[in-house]
C-alpha cells in the first residue's frame, strides 16, 4: 500500500492452507535413479489461503478478523498457532484434515508441488455469521473448500450493505451479486468464461472478459489481474489498465493474496476502486521485490518494537530487506510542495535506477524555513499522500533537519537522487554516499515546472485585472 498503514478492520472469509516450502540446493543427481538431490534443505512453514491473506492484511496495520475452517489435525493446530498472534480467529468446523500444499524448491525455482488432506469447511456457525453481518469491509479469499459456501446467504446480505471484495478460484462458486470488486488472474477469467484467446489481442480479450464478467456475476467492478504486467479493472465500460512500476523475477507465490487484501483494505477506507487497484497493483509487486511467501509470514512472531508505527522506520526496512536480496536502494529527496509533470518525471527516472524508491521529504518546518513564510502550500500529510499515490515511489519518510543527512545514514541507499537546477558538489549528500560506495546522481526536471513557479503562476491569476 505504498508504505500506508491500513485503518479500518478487514473480515477475510475464505479457506485456509499450510504452505509449506523445502528450500535447498541441487547441483547432483541420485546415484539410484535420474533425479535430482536437494541439499542443505531447510523447511519455512506459513499459513496458506485467505490466511495469508489475512496475515498480509495485518502486516500493513489492519486489525483483522478471519473466518475459515479448523480442526484439532496437526497442521489445523499449526496453522491456529501462527494465526492467533495477528488476528481474531472465528473457526468453523472442518471435516476432514486442513489442506496442506508443499513446494520443493532449488535455487529458487520449484522443481515439484506435493498436496494433501481435503478437508472442507462442514457448516457455518452462529459466531461466523455475526462476524460477516457486523463486517464493513469484506475479503472473501474462494479456495474452493466451502467455507464461502457455507457463508453464502451472509455474504450475499451483506454485500448489498458493506464493501465486498471477492478473490474467486475456479473450482469454487461464483461471487455473490453485488460484490465491490472481484479479482481473478487472466487464466482464472479465460476458466471461467471458457475463454482461450491468448498471444497479441490478450489485452483487448481480457478487457471483453472483464466486460462480460461484470454483467454475468453483477459485479461494481473487475479486476483482472496480469503478473508482472499489473492489472485490468472494468466497470463494464471503459476498461483501466493500471500497470506495474517494475518488474521482479521473484517468488510471486501469494501475490494474488496480497492484491487481494490490498484491494479490499482500501475499498473500506473509502478509496475510489480505481485508486485501490492502484495501491494494490504498488503493494503486489513491492510483494514480490522482497521475496514474496520467504517474507510474508514468520513463524515465530516477534514483539513490535516500541516505535513500529514509525513511518521512517518502515523505510529503513525496506531499504535493509532490498539490500539483503541484493538489490538496489534509491532514495530521492525534495520538498515536492506542489507536485508537478517534473518532479514525475524524475521519480519515475528514479525507480528505474534500482529496485525501490524511498523519497526522503522536507517536514512542513524544514520547508518553511527553505522556501519562507506561506510556504508549503500544502501540509506534509497531503503531500505525504500524493507521493505514496505514485506507483513509482515505494516508501515515503518525513525529515526535520535543513538537509536529509542524518536520515540518509540510517537508510544507507546505493543511489541518492536529487532533481532541478543543482550540481553534485552543492549536494552534501555526495560526500556520505561515497562513504560507503554509494552514488549521488541528478536527474533532469521538465524544463518550466517547478512548484515555486507554479505557485506565482496561481497567485498571478486570482489578482484582478
Amino acid at each position: 500500500m505504498n508504505g500506508t498503514t491500513g485503518t479500518s478492520p478487514l473480515v477475510v472469509v475464505g479457506d485456509t492452507l499450510l504452505d509449506r516450502d523445502l528450500v535447498g540446493t541441487a547441483e547432483r543427481l541420485a546415484p539410484d535413479a535420474p533425479v535430482p538431490v536437494l541439499d542443505d534443505c531447510s523447511e519455512h512453514v506459513r499459513p496458506g489461503g485467505a490466511a495469508l491473506a489475512a496475515c498480509l492484511a495485518a502486516r500493513a496495520g489492519r486489525a483483522v478478523t478471519l473466518v475459515t475452517a479448523l480442526g484439532t489435525d496437526p497442521a489445523s493446530l499449526r496453522v491456529r498457532g501462527l494465526l492467533e498472534a495477528v488476528m481474531t480467529v472465528v473457526a468453523l468446523p472442518l471435516d476432514g484434515e486442513l489442506p496442506e500444499k508443499t513446494r520443493v524448491l532449488a535455487g529458487g525455482r520449484p522443481m515439484v508441488r506435493l498436496d494433501r488432506g481435503t478437508g472442507r469447511a462442514a457448516a457455518a456457525t452462529d459466531t461466523a455469521r455475526r462476524a460477516v453481518s457486523r463486517a464493513a469491509a469484506l475479503l472473501v479469499a474462494d479456495y474452493a473448500r466451502g467455507t464461502a459456501d457455507a457463508l453464502r446467504d451472509e455474504l450475499a446480505s451483506r454485500a448489498r450493505r458493506a464493501t465486498l471484495v471477492w478473490d474467486p478460484h475456479p473450482r469454487g462458486g461464483p461471487p455473490v451479486p453485488g460484490a465491490r470488486l472481484v479479482t481473478p488472474t487472466g487464466a482464472e477469467a479465460r476458466r471461467f468464461l471458457g475463454h482461450d484467446t491468448e498471444g497479441g489481442a490478450e489485452l483487448r480479450a481480457t478487457a471483453r472478459m472483464a466486460e462480460e464478467l461484470v454483467v454475468r456475476w453483477r459485479a461494481a467492478g473487475v479486476a483482472v489481474t496480469l503478473g508482472p504486467r499489473g492489472a485490468l479493472l472494468s466497470n463494464g465500460d471503459s476498461p483501466l489498465l493500471v500497470p506495474a512500476a517494475a518488474r521482479y523475477d521473484g517468488d510471486a507465490c501469494g501475490a494474488g493474496d496480497c492484491f487481494a487484501a490490498t484491494a479490499a483494505g482500501l475499498l473500506g477506507d473509502g478509496a475510489l476502486p480505481a485508486e485501490a487497484v492502484q495501491g494494490a497493483v504498488a503493494a503486489a509487486t513491492r510483494y514480490v521485490a522482497e521475496g514474496g511467501p520467504r517474507t510474508a509470514v514468520r513463524e515465530d512472531v516477534p514483539e513490535a518494537p516500541a516505535d513500529a508505527g514509525d513511518e521512517r522506520d518502515d523505510g529503513v526496512r525496506l531499504a535493509r530487506r532490498v539490500r539483503a536480496a541484493g538489490g538496489t536502494v534509491v532514495a530521492a529527496g525534495g520538498c515536492f510542495d506542489l507536485l508537478h509533470a517534473g518532479h514525475v518525471s524524475m521519480l519515475q527516472q528514479a525507480r528505474g535506477i534500482g529496485d525501490c524508491l524511498i523519497v526522503c521529504l522536507n517536514s512542513d518546518a524544514s520547508v518553511r524555513r527553505r522556501k519562507g513564510p506561506g510556504r508549503p502550500i500544502n501540509p506534509l500529510a497531503d503531500r505525504i499522500r500524493v507521493l505514496r499515490a505514485l506507483q513509482c515511489v515505494d516508501a515515503v519518510v518525513a525529515f526535520d533537519e535543513d538537509t536529509p543527512e542524518n536520515l540518509v545514514a540510517r537508510l544507507r541507499p546505493h543511489v541518492w537522487v536529487k532533481g532541478g537546477d543543482y550540481s553534485v558538489e552543492q549536494m552534501p549528500e555526495a560526500a556520505q554516499l561515497a562513504s560507503w560506495g554509494g552514488q549521488a546522481v541528478l536527474l533532469p526536471y521538465v524544463d518550466g515546472r517547478s512548484s515555486t513557479l507554479l505557485a506565482t503562476r496561481a497567485a498571478a491569476a486570482r489578482r484582478p485585472s
